[in-house]
């Protein structure tokens, strides 16, 4: 049902709905940050006091939030008055490994509504919100939720594709990373390619200092760069490049790609991935769409905006748009890359 079609208390229960959703948002931001989740999964059921006992707190925050979250059906209550958290929410909630992890979602939205007067006046005046200004909580969050998808499928996927996994395994293969950020991408390509080299470029210092860390084992392979890549990037020195759900934020995507084109070996290849939006606009829209939309509003959105002369493209970019970059940065046309149920996201090959 459109939403023209709602009577005002129809409309008035949907809202209703959503503010419940949003409270749970942010209690799970405050249970992950807090670590009491870990608790309860670590030293298993507990009340207050052993719950603050174990992994610190106030005993009477602790005490109004697990009763919060048993009203809410995500602990449940045990025969003796204690709070506990089962296992399908666990995994979600704790395991920074399973590819339902989505704490980090909460800890993100949370960290976007941190920013609402900022919004407001970009939405009211123009401009923008830098990524810098969004902070930790945002910018770890989506480098923990796309980690495990890296970790787990990225490199296996992409060796299903022939000519791509042949790139990859050459002696001297060497690819980059365009928007970097924690790194787990540029990781999980040269664990899976021992003869691998990989650079990874981010505008973002902290982003790059984090990748860093994240890599320290791999020694000379990866290397991250705090550089521009529109501007900085080498030209004729990759057989691979790929941008890993970034192209959307980035103010001036055509410059990026002209820049990737040009850095590419002959025979080479330019991977985007980027999220799988419908083809085309449709009210209402699918869930992946109000999803999309939702970053769009509070994070992609204003950060591409922050800069001057912004393509202001927003996290809700379909694919004829990125044919369109694609075009006008000299490619010959857009491929759709046949790797299937990759969470959120689509892969695209841009053929020179």
């Amino acid at each position: 049902m459109n939403a023209v079609e709602q009577t005002s208390g129809e409309f008035a229960e949907r809202l209703f709905g959503a503010a419940l959703g949003t409270i749970d948002i942010l209690a799970v931001h405050l249970g992950d940050r807090l670590g009491w989740y870990r608790a309860l999964v670590d030293g298993g059921p507990a009340d207050a006091g052993e719950l603050t006992a174990r992994a610190g707190g106030d005993r009477r925050y602790a005490h109004e939030w697990l009763e919060q979250q048993a009203a809410t059906g995500i602990l449940t209550v045990t025969e003796d008055g204690r709070f506990a958290l089962p296992a399908g929410a666990a995994e979600v909630l704790t395991d920074p490994n399973s590819l339902d992890y989505l704490a980090p979602l909460a800890r993100m939205l949370a960290g976007a509504a941190v920013q609402m007067p900022a919004l407001v006046r970009a939405y009211r005046d123009g401009g923008g919100v830098g990524w810098s200004e969004y902070g930790t909580d945002v910018r770890e969050s989506q480098s923990d939720m796309n980690r495990p998808w890296f970790e787990q499928r990225l490199a296996a996927d992409l060796a299903g594709v022939a000519d791509v996994h042949a790139l990859l395994s050459r002696p001297d293969a060497r690819v980059a990373d365009i928007g970097s950020g924690g790194g787990w991408s540029a990781i999980a390509l040269a664990r899976a390619y021992p003869h691998l080299t990989v650079d990874g470029y981010d505008i973002d210092q902290p982003s790059v200092e984090m990748a860093t860390r994240n890599a320290a084992d791999l020694g000379d392979r990866v290397r991250f760069h705090h550089a521009d890549a529109a501007a900085d990037l080498p030209d004729s020195t990759y057989d691979a490049l790929f941008a890993f759900e970034c192209l959307h934020d980035m103010p001036h995507p055509v410059e990026v790609l002209t820049a990737m084109r040009k850095a590419l070996r002959p025979g080479g290849a330019v991977i985007i991935m980027d999220e799988a939006v419908d083809p085309e606009f449709a009210a209402p829209a699918s869930d992946i769409d109000r999803l999309m939309y939702g970053f769009s509003l509070l994070i992609c959105l204003p950060d591409g905006m922050a800069h001057t002369d912004s393509a202001g493209t927003g996290t809700v970019m379909r694919t004829t748009t990125l044919a369109t970059y694609a075009d006008k940065a000299g490619f010959t046309a857009v491929d759709v890359l046949p790797i299937e149920d990759f969470g959120f996201w689509r892969f695209y090959r841009l053929i020179a």
